[in-house]
């Protein structure tokens, strides 16, 4: 089972946009690529929120490069690379909209 597509809210594309290019790769329009959040005003969508995304980087050492170059570029490292208790190696990150973003092996 995978996650085909995962979507988000947010209220400056622009600001958002950088941040999924950068760090997880995606691009506006090209298929087989994660997709960048859109904006929209609904405010009902937008107060529910969600958990958060995953993204599995293959390897411990993607993880902890990804999560490190994160953080030194001055976006918030909510956890640092670590086993958590249901057995993921994985860092969490916020997005520019402090959105959770977990990076796992």
């Amino acid at each position: 089972m995978s996650i085909e597509h995962a979507a988000t809210w947010t209220g400056d594309l622009e600001q958002l946009r950088p941040f999924y290019e950068r760090y997880l790769g995606a691009r506006a329009g090209d298929l087989g690529m994660p997709s960048i959040p859109t904006s929209r005003d609904d405010a009902i969508a937008q107060s529910t929120g969600l958990a958060h995304l995953a993204f599995a980087l293959g390897s411990e050492a993607a993880d902890d490069e990804l999560a490190a170059r994160v953080g030194t570029d001055g976006y918030r490292v909510v956890d640092c690379p670590r086993r958590s208790g249901d057995g993921y190696y994985e860092a969490a990150v916020l997005d520019p909209d402090c959105n959770r973003i977990e990076l796992t092996a």
